[in-house]
């Protein structure tokens, strides 16, 4: 059962039915749970093959009790063996193969519950999280099947708020229509935008040949890359809008994971938009400690900016060892490092050359502004060729280039992101201009009404003329 699939927004609305029979904690808790655990079974019958998550779950939970028990002498080791069991799991291609387990079993969503194990340990060890967290409200926030497979993160003490709050979120009319309305969005964006975009770039890898026209090879290696990035997005964030309206319909709210990234003018603001709660996250406790550590060590208001840049990189390329268990997502992370690193790099030192005053000047320039968000975009594509392909395909890739082709490649996506995202920039600027009954046009409950209905029955079309499954979410592998 696909996260964006017909039979999941089926399973979910019957699991808000019965969830929303009774206001009591104690329903919520359990109807959650029972809901969470049915999930699971969806994605595997063997009991054999859940034993590594139930142990990797009680680990979490044995470390928190011991970090609320003030057992801090042990934070180092459960921490250390936390990652070491991740990377085991994982099966990171650095252990030996000898040492893995032989028996399938399951990894999906391993990845989203280390992340929140890794938060209760270290704010329980801070003394950031309440003392009284039973196991069931442990379970319910580790494997709420809304954010089980791909996120969004979010932190324990937002989801206890709400799942254990006397009286829980309203659910009016109107907050159930706009929970809809993002579920529908969401729908749309995975089966309709995510498919039709991958049929696209999929098209444009089989027609690549050493042996076509040279334009003909350049048309095909720019949709390659600059289409993927789209998918990319369509195919998360339109998972993310259909559990985040999911979840809302069960009176929880999740974190946003995304705010329109593409308009980002730099890579930094790039992440501060993209994957919004992974990049928070280590953020919070990867980028603040290790800044902070290194700022003690090395105390000095000059090296300051350069040891951002150096928190900069180790933490982004983290998210490229996270994402994968091969060199490929390795190179993928040192890329991601890279990104926002030099970008941090090079502000500092405009700061520098130009004066703060000035560089705010140059950073406000439309035609600046233009160029930064192309070449924000192109980096963006350019790194997620070690996401989506291995070493072998990128060889054979390359060889289906001549190199001066490749260069031009490139070239031609900097320039038509630049003006594609500036135009798209404009005209969402100009129609949201249009007012009607003090809020723009476009945002009205008619013109949603009616865009909402355009988009349920393209989608259905959709699905009933191709009679395929939906695409799967990329995210759900990590």
């Amino acid at each position: 059962m696909g996260s964006a699939s017909p039979q999941f927004l089926a399973y979910a609305f019957a699991v808000i039915l019965v969830f929303n029979f009774s206001r009591a904690v104690v329903w919520r808790q359990f109807v959650l749970l029972a809901a969470s655990v049915v999930f699971l079974g969806f994605i595997s019958l063997h009991p054999l093959a859940f034993v590594p998550l139930a142990a990797f779950l009680a680990y979490g939970f044995v470390s928190l009790r011991l970090m609320q028990a003030k057992k801090t002498n042990l934070y180092a080791p459960l921490l250390i063996l936390g990652i070491v069991a991740f990377m085991w799991l994982k099966k990171y291609a650095f252990i030996p193969a000898v040492l893995f387990l032989h028996h399938p079993y399951l990894t999906l969503g391993l990845s989203y519950i280390f992340f929140r194990a890794l938060h209760l340990i270290i704010d329980a060890r801070n003394g950031d999280l309440p003392t009284n967290i039973s196991l069931v409200s442990y379970l319910n926030y580790m494997l709420n099947f809304t954010t089980l497979l791909s996120g969004p993160i979010q932190r324990y003490e937002d989801f206890a708020a709400m799942q254990l709050a006397p009286v829980p979120l309203p659910l009016s009319v109107i907050v159930a229509g706009e929970a809809l309305e993002r579920i529908i969005v969401g729908f749309f964006k995975v089966n309709v935008l995510s498919l039709f975009l991958s049929m696209v770039q999929t098209s444009a890898l089989t027609l690549l040949s050493p042996d076509s026209p040279a334009s003909t090879r350049v048309l095909n290696g720019i949709l390659i890359a600059a289409i993927y990035p789209l998918y990319l997005y369509c195919n998360f964030s339109g998972y993310i809008d259909i559990v985040i309206g999911v979840a809302r319909l069960l009176r929880i709210e999740l974190p946003e994971n995304f705010n329109r990234p593409f308009a980002s003018d730099n890579f930094i603001t790039f992440w501060s938009r993209w994957h919004i709660t992974l990049s928070t996250w280590l953020k919070t406790y990867v980028y603040n400690p290790l800044l902070i550590v290194t700022m003690r060590r090395w105390p000095s208001p000059t090296l300051e900016p350069f040891l951002g840049v150096f928190a900069f990189f180790v933490t982004f390329f983290l998210i490229g060892v996270w994402h994968g268990q091969t060199s490929v997502f390795i190179f993928f992370g040192v890329l991601q490092g890279l990104g926002v690193s030099v970008t941090k790099l090079y502000q500092v030192l405009m700061a520098k050359w130009l004066g703060r005053k000035q560089y705010k000047e140059l950073a406000r320039n439309g035609l600046y502004n233009i160029a930064t968000r192309g070449l924000t975009f192109t980096w963006f594509a350019f790194t997620l060729l070690w996401f989506w392909s291995n070493w072998k395909q990128l060889g054979a890739l390359a060889r289906s280039f001549h190199p001066c082709e490749i260069a031009l490649v490139w070239l031609l996506i900097f320039v038509g992101s630049s003006v594609v995202l500036a135009i798209w920039e404009a005209m969402r600027e100009w129609l949201l201009a249009f007012q009607f009954e003090g809020r723009p046009l476009l945002l009205s409950r008619y013109i949603r009404t009616a865009w909402n209905t355009t988009l349920v029955v393209i989608s259905i079309g959709t699905i009933t003329l191709l009679n395929a499954p939906p695409p799967d979410i990329v995210y759900k592998t990590f």
